[in-house]
């Protein structure tokens, strides 16, 4: 019969919903630098004997080098915001947001009512590095329309997260648990 994992020491549960702030800003700039960069782009140019045909309903992106990918300034910000996430999955008590909080916020508030356990805000930060990650790839791939996608659904989460305390991998977490899949040892 599985046994939970004893609980590690719980957690503000203010911080996350501080640091879904944060990341709800960035991944909102991120959608729009996203929407209006290279992934959206109409006009492919085809080379072609005597010239260049540029096809204005052909999808630019595929047309486009890795580089070239690499280089909109949709792609940079997402690549930052999954890096931002990694960085969550990886050290979250070293997270930029965690350490903001911890040092200007938390000491300006009552001390919090309940803690909350953390491994389910660090599993949600490891599905929005995972949503962003597909989101690059393929963008990177030249599928076009993934980056504002991808970007679109973490900010929907993350702004869940930031104004309605709504974590959803924190959920998913939760009724993974349940499942018996994620929270327990043999």
């Amino acid at each position: 019969m599985p046994v939970s994992e004893a609980a590690p020491k719980g957690i503000d549960p203010r911080g996350p919903r501080f640091a879904a702030s944060l990341t709800a800003v960035l991944l909102l700039i991120a959608t729009l630098f996203a929407l209006t960069g290279l992934s959206t782009a109409r006009g492919a140019a085809s080379f072609v004997p005597g010239g260049v045909v540029v096809d204005p309903t052909a999808w630019a992106l595929p047309a486009l080098t890795v580089a070239q990918r690499a280089a909109d300034p949709g792609f940079v910000l997402v690549l930052v915001i999954a890096l931002l996430f990694l960085w969550g999955v990886v050290s979250p008590q070293t997270h930029p947001w965690s350490v903001l909080y911890r040092r200007a916020i938390q000491p300006r508030l009552a001390p919090p009512t309940e803690l909350e356990d953390p491994r389910p805000p660090r599993f949600a930060q490891g599905v929005g590095l995972f949503v962003t990650g597909v989101g690059l790839v393929l963008h990177l791939a030249g599928v076009p329309w993934a980056l504002p996608i991808a970007a679109a659904l973490a900010f929907v989460a993350a702004f869940l997260n930031a104004a309605f305390g709504l974590c959803l991998g924190c959920q998913l977490y939760l009724l993974l648990q349940r499942g018996g899949l994620v929270g327990r040892t043999a």
